[in-house]
């Protein structure tokens, strides 16, 4: 029965889910007979203007409702990918791409990109992203080597320096842009279009694509650097591709969307108590639920009360009793 349990939260979620959240939203007066009558029409032809009501909704699904859903959901499998990558790569289940620093280094290239806009805000957060990623392996280097303690210190003092330089950016800003950058900085989806869609679906699909086509070599990786040169795999340069496309996955995730705070950290923890510690199973999974959880929480953040909780807060809210919950129960078990 679990096993069937959690193959239909994995496997057999997502596709009823993203239609259902179609019909989640603040308009009023739709129902799921006008979503019946838009779906016939749309299938026999297309909507013109003189279609009334029809055209209104269908202008709210195909340009609010539609590119909020998809959006919401790569976005969710790219940053619970990446915590998965992550926390594979230095075998610790406190790693995710905030301690690291890169959703601080991404975040404060985006704020940057929106207060001064010379420069795109994706490829911005993608370029911060890298410094943070470079930043915190040279500050942890020491002898030639670096400890996976030294790593997640140097990225805590990392993501502080970025933090403070993001709140530079927003103390000299004007107050419409400051307005932008705050917003931005607590998770939003509400500005979700086409042209997020457009500007972060490739990286992110080459990111998590890559991951998931490393799956199996996390597993060597997660045994050590000398049991996985024992079998043959070159341990740094696998580590620097996988945080490479782990970075790429996460800067753009930030520009899209701003912080979504410890939705990387403990949705790897749910795929593993379901799955095991397996990347090979916990990868595509990762990515499957991490894309449904994402937009169960999202359709809460914007029904839940009359104005929308933006996002990153309600991961907060979730993410952090949860964690404490596992440290309690001394259930962070990494096999």
């Amino acid at each position: 029965m679990r096993k069937y349990l959690i193959g239909f939260l994995i496997y057999g979620l997502p596709l009823p889910l993203l239609l259902y959240s179609l019909t989640v939203g603040p308009s009023q007066g739709l129902h799921l007979s006008d979503y019946w009558e838009w779906a016939k029409t749309v299938l026999s032809g297309g909507i013109t203007d003189s279609a009334g009501d029809l055209y209104m909704i269908n202008n709210i699904i195909e340009n609010v409702r539609l590119p909020r859903v998809i959006l919401t959901f790569i976005i969710g499998a790219g940053l619970a990918a990446s915590g998965g990558t992550l926390q594979g790569i230095f075998r610790n289940p406190l790693v995710d791409p905030y301690v690291l620093g890169i959703s601080s280094g991404s975040a404060f290239g985006a704020a940057l990109a929106i207060a001064f806009p010379l420069i795109n805000i994706n490829l911005s957060a993608f370029a911060l992203g890298v410094v943070s990623v470079i930043l915190t392996y040279s500050f942890a280097f020491s002898n030639k080597s670096a400890s996976i303690v030294a790593v997640i210190l140097s990225g805590m003092i990392v993501s502080g320096i970025f933090t403070a330089m993001l709140t530079i950016v927003q103390y000299i800003s004007d107050p419409y842009k400051l307005q932008a950058i705050i917003q931005w900085t607590m998770g939003n989806l509400h500005h979700a279009s086409w042209d997020k869609i457009n500007s972060a679906a490739l990286p992110i699909a080459v990111g998590v694509g890559g991951m998931y086509l490393l799956r199996w070599r996390l597993n060597l990786l997660a045994l050590g650097d000398q049991e996985a040169k024992a079998v043959g795999v070159n341990p740094n340069r696998d580590k620097i591709i996988l945080v490479v496309l782990a970075t790429l996955t996460t800067s753009s995730s930030v520009a899209a969307a701003g912080i979504i705070s410890l939705y990387g950290l403990f949705v790897p923890h749910l795929t593993r108590m379901m799955v095991g510690p397996d990347n090979r199973k916990s990868m595509p999974a990762n990515i499957l639920f991490g894309g449904s959880f994402l937009l169960i929480i999202d359709n809460f953040s914007r029904s839940l009360m009359e104005f929308e909780i933006p996002i990153g807060i309600f991961t907060m809210l979730l993410g952090a009793p949860f964690f404490i919950f596992l440290m309690k129960k001394n259930k962070i078990n990494w096999v």
